[in-house]
């Protein structure tokens, strides 16, 4: 009897990525074979995004596409939580769970095609990292789940649940074992990283027998011990951060911040009730670029919420001026069920919206097009993604994979993905740098 097959779909976020990761490395363990194709597999899996409405509309889209092509569905994630909404429009589902119900969904998998008895765990052998849908000289590093904050446009806390941390013995352990399969960069990921230990009072665990605190500045530093890249993502500006930037200046971490400020006009920031922002955000900003000069900084942006006047959008355009920030993401803003901000009085006009997302955007471009023009002449590390028909495609520090830019690379001689280059500067463009290889 040969081993049953699983499809699998997954949407939305890296925490959903590293969901889908855990999913299947318990299936593979239990002997499943993972197939990329509807038609031959036994049961498929859909690991759903709900966040906004969209998400929402492709996640039931791909249901639908799941059912129409194979006919046996299980639903998991975010939108899991919506389970009559999902039964409504997809009444064939088989199962609906919600996020990181990872034995549920195993369950569901059993009750659809049940596990072989003929696996052999001593002979079909995982990897010790288990099984990544990244490419592998990346991989994302989730070390919570959950939110403590109560954002008025977010409902993460109401499908995720309040801040949990995982105990760092097991994050480093984790670690440990990507960096022996061969990972040259750590992408830290959770619903807020900056809260990392807050609901176990930063207890110390232990890590190869030292102990270690439960806290995102031990961490950082811990990891920075390994010798490779580590990108700290959705780092909210607590005080504590501005301990990570000296392990950023000495290069023991990525001079890389991931910050979603949101934005900028203390009223909007009050509506939104967004935590751990005051009036010296500039000022920080300021005191982190004076410290480690180097530092990329990268953050999401939401335009039109609701009581917004034209005149906290240009407070915002004007703050984007003088913080300077490298990468930038915007949203116009959607409402979305659940949330408190739907009840906010000044709901803005979707022509007003789109116009201050244009607005936003191009005024973001020249800050990005003049910041990138600054790095031509300069020599910078590349760790090399793809090779496509130009040639070697990497990206820098300052290079989150799949949010951020790329640097094109020219090359006179064989390189390979993950592998990392030196590179001189030759060119940029409002997103992009363009380089040749230095033997």
């Amino acid at each position: 009897m040969s081993a049953p097959k699983v499809g699998f779909v997954s949407l939305g976020c890296p925490k959903a990525l590293v969901d889908s990761e855990r999913i299947l490395t318990q299936l593979r363990t239990e002997g499943y074979a993972i197939t990329p194709d509807y038609d031959n597999a036994d049961v498929v899996v859909v690991n759903t995004c709900g966040f906004i409405d969209s998400a929402k509309a492709e996640s039931l889209d791909a249901i639908g596409e799941a059912i129409a092509e194979n006919g046996r569905v299980i639903v998991t994630g975010c939108m899991g939580v919506e389970e009559s909404l999902i039964r409504e429009v997809h009444p064939a589902v088989l199962a609906v769970t919600g996020p990181q119900q990872y034995e549920q969904v195993v369950r569901a998998v059993h009750e659809a095609a049940p596990p072989s008895h003929e696996h052999n765990p001593y002979v079909d052998l995982m990897p010790p990292q288990g099984i990544k849908l990244t490419p592998r000289h990346y991989a994302y590093l989730k070390i919570s789940e959950g939110c403590n904050h109560r954002c008025s446009f977010c409902i993460i806390p109401s499908m995720r649940g309040n801040l949990v941390s995982r105990p760092i013995g097991d994050v480093m352990s984790e670690a440990e074992r990507l960096v022996q399969a061969g990972v040259k960069e750590l992408l830290v990921i959770s619903q807020d990283t900056s809260a990392y230990g807050v609901d176990v009072k930063f207890r110390s665990g232990f890590w190869n027998g030292r102990p270690i605190k439960t806290h995102m500045t031990q961490l950082a530093s811990a990891l920075g011990g390994f010798g490779i890249w580590t990108r700290l993502h959705y780092v909210y500006p607590y005080p504590h951060v501005d301990e990570v930037i000296p392990l950023m200046a000495d290069g023991k971490i990525l001079p890389y911040l991931d910050i979603p400020f949101q934005h900028a006009s203390p009223k909007i920031l009050r509506a939104m009730k967004r935590p751990a922002f005051e009036d010296r955000t500039l000022a920080r900003i300021k005191s982190w670029r004076e410290a480690c000069p180097d530092l990329t900084l990268r953050s999401t942006f939401i335009v039109g919420f609701p009581g917004e006047t034209e005149d906290d959008f240009q407070y915002l355009l004007d703050w984007m001026a003088e913080a300077q920030l490298d990468r930038v993401g915007c949203f116009q803003y959607s409402p979305v069920e659940g949330a408190r901000a739907n009840e906010l009085p000044g709901a803005v006009p979707d022509e007003i919206k789109q116009d201050r997302w244009n607005r936003f955007m191009a005024h973001q471009q020249a800050i990005s097009t003049a910041r990138l023009a600054a790095k031509v002449g300069r020599e910078i590390d590349v760790l090399i993604d793809e090779i496509n028909e130009d040639g070697p495609v990497g990206r820098s520090s300052a290079d989150a994979p799949e949010i951020d830019g790329n640097v094109f690379v020219q090359a006179d001689r064989d390189v390979k993905p993950g592998e990392m280059v030196r590179v001189r500067v030759t060119d940029s463009d409002e997103y992009d740098l363009y380089g040749a290889l230095i033997d």
